[in-house]
């Protein structure tokens, strides 16, 4: 069978998994999801599904789905993440809305009743982010109390 999503890690990526497989740094789950990767990956070991599903007491299905979320994730926070950083997409979701912390808290020093909105689009008028959703701005002024 044709394998839809193929594994191609990058040595930083090997280096880091190989790091929770050492150090079994993290959850079991976490630590066996980076030693599927590892034999999963078309530049290394290169190994069958059904191989890793048996060296590691899971179904096919599960080695499916953990190659498929890699693959998407990693495309996903490359595709959005700020050019020349290495940083997913994720960490520079939650950078924005610290800044969206400072923002709101600037005004709200000032004596300023800033609402949601507007503080989302102060963020993006200073460009600190290209986009914030409603929702992230809501969680951090919600955990700013």
């Amino acid at each position: 069978m044709l394998k839809k999503y193929i594994v191609r890690l990058t040595d930083e990526e090997r280096e880091t998994l190989q790091q929770v497989v050492n150090k079994f740094k993290g959850s079991s789950q976490k630590v066996r999801r980076a030693r599927v990767l590892l034999k999963a990956d078309a530049e290394g070991p290169g190994w069958t599904d059904a191989k890793i599903a048996d060296a590691f007491d899971c179904r096919t299905k599960t080695v499916e789905n953990i190659r498929e979320r890699f693959v998407t994730e990693v495309l996903r926070s490359r595709s959005t993440a700020s050019p020349g950083s290495s940083r997913p997409a994720e960490v520079a979701g939650w950078r924005a809305g610290s800044q969206a912390d400072r923002a709101a808290s600037g005004s709200a020093a000032a004596g300023l009743r800033i609402g949601r909105c507007a503080v989302g689009r102060t963020v993006v008028a200073l460009e600190i982010v290209e986009a914030i959703s409603y929702e992230t701005v809501r969680r951090t002024l919600k955990k700013m109390g």
